[in-house]
């Protein structure tokens, strides 16, 4: 059984100016990480030139596909007919993604296949990440 996903994804990026330019991006999830998707961006759809990657939780996806959810960095809320917005503020400023639903949908479905939401808990190594929080603290 595989222990991780990855669902490549059209990310419509809104920009100051009024237009909408697509870009890739992957959405990824990972067992052994269980309550955290990624989101990765290539290098071209960047300001640095270089992959981003943000980090948040599944369930921020899950409940901002059908209301507005999110005070941090990562936010998330459902835009018109069968998308989804999701805004990430970084001190550069805030870039805006659209995407459909469907496809979050898609994804969140076979993360769940994984890792049944609820039951993030028992898929959790404490002793490793306890081992190497250690590790790093020497």
């Amino acid at each position: 059984m595989t222990l991780v996903i990855e669902q490549a994804v059209q990310a419509r990026l809104v920009a100051s100016i009024p237009r909408l330019e697509t870009v890739p991006a992957t959405l990824r999830y990972d067992r052994a990480d269980p309550f955290a998707v990624r989101m990765a961006f290539p290098p071209p759809a960047t300001l640095e030139g270089t992959e981003v990657t943000w980090e948040f939780s599944r369930e921020l996806l899950a409940t901002g596909m059908t209301e507005p959810v999110g005070v941090g960095d990562v936010r998330v809320r459902p835009f018109g007919y069968g998308r989804t917005v999701l805004e990430f503020h970084a001190p550069e400023g805030t870039a805006m993604v659209h995407l459909r639903t469907s496809e979050l949908r898609r994804f969140l479905e076979r993360s769940q296949d994984l890792v049944p939401a609820g039951r993030e808990h028992l898929y959790l190594d404490l002793d490793h990440d306890l081992t190497e929080l250690l590790r790093d603290a020497c």
